[in-house]
């Protein structure tokens, strides 16, 4: 039985409720259930109220229907299969259908034996939880791009399987852009799979009551992530600070020190927006404050980096351990997380996490951060291990207040990012900005800063960082960042690692965010005030990485760090005004090349080159020894940024990479006499 309601199209068989409703700017929900009912449980990305929904166009005719939204149609066949097309009638999707027992949709259609649905719901028996699979036509040639981010180099994912899981270095938003003029959300925080294979396209939850999606049409790929950023939540008006640099490492191990390298920064004159405080700066994980003897005064410690001009960032974890004043309590209340199996303090080494999907907890733990932190002028946090990084990623072993970490795991990130979220917005605060290491779809507009987690030192790693930047910014997420030079395994003595260090120096000095951060080798130890290098310690308590300030490479790289470093700062007005279209229409600020030219065929194959808004190209170079490489050139005119060189576009051009040199083209004159402003007046006197 077909019927419509409230402006919603439903399709009742047998045991199969489905319902398709307009939610957003040329956009349908499709939602399907074997219970009797939809359920609101609060498991879902979409907005709750619905933007720039017209009243929808709906026809029903026998046993089949249409229904319209904008530039989106979807036929709704007697089967139940849908099929979805643009306002042009072109087909963008559809379900994978190869059932003999379905009815036949045209006469003298032929039986199929497969006998496979698009939708199939296998019960959890004796619960009202299902293994969901939804399948789709695959098409030949078809791109994919978005999804979040993960440790691979491919910007098109077609052919690639994803875990719909979080981890440290994986962040799933399960939202994906396609070359065929559509975008798809899969609505549903369970932990799962999707795959983009050649013979079909199939989505996957683990552990579900409902199947949940979302799905938009646009002319071109700024369209349809702009139709995404309008039902999932755009990010906050970025503050102007966070285009500047960022200095941090693991880790400043005291007040003192802190300060120490913010006056050195400033004794040699170098811009420094924002310093950090990494990990176990606190007493016990669960305190959520300053061990004293280290950090005895924070007050003056941000009076005096404000004087400097500098914010102040602190990390916090979820993690709670026994010994933690906090533990017993919030053990009592419910406020950890659970297991299904096994002592709740193996979750994480020894130590267990806030449950940050209940809402009790998440105000505890605040109102922790706002008394030890927040109180003594600190404003940023950097929310770490958000994932969470539980032991082994035993995701069935796992339960929170929103249900198995199966069914609603993928949520955990974005409930901690909303913790601080409404914290700072509660203070009166609209610039909020939290550095995260994980997010699900939705997490942009509580702040939420991303970066690609504890990566290797390697030029492999480097390379994975351009096409995680762009997917990132294509599923939502403008705010993006990496470790530069990457986390794990950097010896500052080698020159391996100081041009590894140099290449993501100046690939970083074109991300969204400008941030240095490492565990650097040799290894330190600090013992009764004194520090001395260290084979293989591993005692948090005391270690700490070699020195990672711009200077603790030579001079050579000093020399290169120093010359982006005041470029950065030339391009911050430029970058604000991304900022801007970030915040009002969820526009990437790194993004790829078709995201601006989606008419050149060329712009869809490029997966090492990006735009940084629409004037600057950025070509990083990602492998070892390189001092060249070729680079493709929209239409247009492009002058070179190092020499002043002007190029015309529309084909591929070789460019000069010595290690001071990143690839980089600009399309705006104006921009290029702004960023080139020192070098412009040496060549006057020169001349003079």
């Amino acid at each position: 039985m077909i019927y419509q309601k409230e402006g919603k199209l439903y399709r009742r068989y047998d045991k199969e409720l489905l319902c398709l409703e307009p939610w957003g700017p040329n956009g349908l929900r499709v939602r399907a259930t074997q219970l009797n009912a939809f359920l609101e449980d609060g498991l879902t990305a979409l907005s709750e109220t619905i933007p720039d929904t017209k009243k929808p166009e709906i026809c029903i005719e026998d046993d089949t229907a249409v229904i319209r939204n904008g530039k989106l149609r979807c036929e709704m066949l007697c089967t139940g299969k849908l099929k979805f097309y643009n306002q042009n009638d072109e087909l963008l999707l559809e379900e994978y259908d190869k059932n003999r027992f379905r009815k036949k949709t045209a006469p003298g259609e032929p039986d199929n034996a497969l006998e496979i649905a698009p939708r199939e719901f296998i019960p959890h028996h004796g619960t009202n939880y299902y293994q969901l699979t939804v399948r789709f036509e695959a098409k030949e040639g078809e791109r994919f791009y978005g999804m979040g981010q993960y440790s691979q180099p491919f910007l098109n994912l077609k052919g690639c399987v994803l875990e719909l899981a979080q981890r440290n270095s994986q962040i799933s938003v399960p939202f994906t852009v396609s070359d065929r003029g559509y975008g798809f959300f899969w609505n549903n925080p369970a932990i799962g799979k999707a795959a983009f294979g050649r013979n079909l396209t199939e989505w996957k939850a683990d552990s579900t009551k409902q199947m949940d999606y979302w799905i938009t049409a646009g002319d071109s790929p700024a369209e349809i992530v702009e139709n995404y950023a309008a039902v999932t939540g755009k990010v906050p008006m970025m503050p102007e600070y966070a285009t500047g640099f960022w200095q941090s490492k693991l880790r400043y191990r005291s007040q003192e020190e802190v300060l120490q390298i913010a006056r050195e920064y400033k004794k040699r004159g170098l811009p420094l927006s924002v310093m950090v405080i990494d990990f176990f700066h606190w007493s016990a994980q669960g305190d959520f404050r300053f061990d004293e003897k280290l950090w005895p005064d924070p007050e003056a410690m941000v009076r005096e980096l404000e004087e400097l001009g500098i914010k102040l960032m602190v990390s916090v974890w979820p993690t709670v351990e026994e010994k933690s004043e906090n533990f017993q309590y919030m053990e009592e209340m419910g406020y950890l997380i659970r297991t299904e199996m096994g002592p709740r303090l193996g979750i994480k080494n020894k130590d267990t996490y806030m449950d940050a999907t209940n809402p009790e907890a998440r105000e505890f733990v605040w109102q922790k951060l706002k008394k030890n932190y927040y109180d003594k002028g600190i404003r940023l946090f950097w929310l770490d291990e958000c994932e969470p990084e539980v032991t082994k990623y035993e995701y069935g072993n796992y339960r929170t207040y929103a249900g198995s970490h199966k069914e609603a795991g993928n949520l955990y990130p974005r409930k901690f990012a909303r913790m601080v979220y409404e914290g700072r917005r509660a203070q009166g605060e609209e610039e909020v900005l939290s550095l995260v290491r994980c997010a699900w779809a939705g997490s942009q507009k509580y702040g939420a800063l991303v970066w690609t987690g504890d990566v290797a030192s390697e030029f492999d790693c480097l390379k994975n960082q351009v096409t995680a930047g762009m997917n990132m910014g294509l599923s939502g997420f403008p705010w993006w960042t990496t470790d530069i030079g990457g986390f794990h395994g950097g010896d500052i003595r080698t020159e391996k690692f100081k041009e590894l260090f140099v290449r993501w120096f100046e690939f970083g000095a074109f991300c969204p965010v400008f941030r240095l951060h490492g565990f650097r080798k040799p290894l330190v130890i600090a013992e009764e005030g004194k520090a001395f290098i260290a084979g293989d310690a591993k005692s948090w308590d005391y270690t700490s990485g070699s020195p990672n300030e711009v200077w603790s490479f030579g001079e050579t790289v000093y020399k290169i760090c120093e010359k982006y470093m005041r470029l950065r700062e030339k391009m911050r007005p430029y970058l604000m005004e991304q900022m801007i279209a970030a915040h009002e229409k969820g526009t990437p600020v790194m993004r790829p090349l078709f995201y601006d030219y989606p008419s050149d065929p060329a712009a869809w194959e490029l997966e090492d080159e990006y735009m940084l808004g629409p004037d600057l190209l950025v070509a990083p170079v990602t492998a070892e020894g390189k001092r060249e490489r070729e680079i493709y050139l929209p239409e247009g005119k492009w002058i070179c940024l190092h020499t002043g060189e002007t190029r015309q576009g529309g084909r591929n051009v070789n460019a000069e990479a010595a290690l001071e040199r990143i690839p980089v083209y600009v399309k705006n004159a104006d921009l290029y006499r702004l960023l080139t402003e020192d070098q412009q007046m040496r060549r006057e006197r020169s001349d003079g």
